[in-house]
């Protein structure tokens, strides 16, 4: 939902602009992938900010938006391919449990899809778990949901 209301508020901006008064410049959202088309290099490039600009202000991680390089056509068009990362990837997940593991804490670990598991006995040990895993730099931005008693 918060990548459909940026992209709504980049086509709004772009309705708005000067410099794109008059272009062929579109922002289209299709399933995990964000396509940007203008006339030329510049624009293109200025469409990229607008999109990246509008994703950090809804607090979607920048970490998890791949920005593609710019293809420019003989004739000067130019189109460029934003893709979302959504849940984990499989060495992304396998870098992350290895991680806790080598922290010696009393929990377990499971992969389970796009998302990794870690159960404990206590409450206090998943909290620890999950501040230190906060503070280490992933390549992706994680989310972590509650836990059940």
């Amino acid at each position: 939902m918060e990548i459909e209301n940026a992209v709504n508020q980049a086509k709004k901006e772009l309705a708005n602009r000067f410099d794109f008064k008059g272009s062929k410049a579109e922002i289209v959202l299709e399933k995990d992938e964000i396509r940007l088309t203008a006339e030329d290099q510049f624009k293109i490039q200025a469409l990229g900010e607008i999109m990246m600009g509008k994703l950090a202000k809804r607090n979607i991680s920048l970490k998890n938006v791949e920005r593609g390089d710019a293809d420019i056509s003989p004739l000067g068009h130019a189109r460029q391919l934003i893709k979302i990362k959504q849940g984990l990837e499989q060495p992304v997940a396998k870098q992350i449990t290895g991680f806790i593991r080598e922290g010696k804490f009393k929990v377990t670990t499971q992969i389970q899809g796009s998302e990794v598991r870690v159960t404990a006995k206590s409450r206090d040990e998943l909290q620890t778990v999950i501040a230190v895993v906060r503070a280490h730099d992933f390549p992706v931005a994680l989310q972590f949901q509650n836990f059940r008693d």
